[in-house]
């Protein structure tokens, strides 16, 4: 059977939770060179999925597909440094194997190097390189992203300051779902920087943003509520 076709049973078997059967399929795979299959292995074992969690195996097939430039298994391997997973906490080896994977284009890798930037975790703070890697993130749809570096652009840090841009930022980020996107761009309206005042719908991006669990927002719609100045 052609590795193709080996790969969509193994798929199928993995969407079906016979973990086993797929994980058999994903090793014979994965001999034969294919990084994706090794990279879904080191999966396996990092999850417990079929077999014991192991993160000393998972490292060792993230390890191998990461050298063959497979971007998720660097990414991964990013994740078990930061956490201290089946290797000594290591933030500064988690940032490379980060920046490993946002090069390659991976959006959730290129928002967390952001954050670690802007963060100074683990590598020299660099808040011109945040912005470059939140405007990546940006590009390929990451919600949080586009937030993160709206307030970068309202307080002017590493880039200069807009509070046009930084509304534009938090509208896209807010219509993508963003709960932290959406109460910024309520607080935006709210005072007018960037756009329009509105108070309408300044209240509106609050609600949804405190519908979604977001705390000020919560307390924000909580006091109008008790003043009388809203109704839900």
């Amino acid at each position: 059977m052609p590795n193709s076709e080996l790969k969509a049973e193994a798929l199928e078997l993995f969407n079906a939770k016979e973990y086993p059967k797929a994980l058999e399929l994903y090793q014979y795979l994965a001999t034969q060179g294919d990084l994706a299959s090794l990279a879904t292995v080191g999966y396996f074992y990092h999850n417990g999925l079929g077999v014991a969690q192991d993160y000393a195996k998972a490292i060792e097939y993230y390890q191998k597909a990461s050298d063959g430039g497979e971007h998720s298994s660097a990414y991964n391997l990013g994740m078990l440094y930061l956490r201290g997973r089946g290797v000594e906490k290591d933030s500064f080896k988690a940032h490379e194997y980060y920046l490993k994977a946002a090069v390659k284009g991976m959006p959730q890798a290129q928002f967390d190097v952001a954050l670690m930037f802007e963060n100074g975790e683990g590598c020299e703070q660099n808040y011109s390189e945040s912005a470059f890697w939140y405007e990546e993130a940006a590009k390929r749809g990451n919600a949080e992203a586009f937030n993160n570096l709206g307030v970068l652009f309202k307080e002017g840090i590493g880039v200069e300051q807009s509070d046009k841009k930084a509304y534009i930022l938090f509208k896209q980020s807010a219509t993508r779902g963003s709960p932290e996107g959406q109460f910024n761009l309520g607080a935006m309206y709210d005072q007018g920087l960037g756009c329009e005042t509105s108070q309408e719908k300044a209240i509106e991006w609050c609600r949804k943003a405190s519908f979604q669990g977001h705390q000020k927002a919560k307390d924000i719609m909580h006091r109008m509520q008790q003043d009388g100045q809203i109704v839900f």
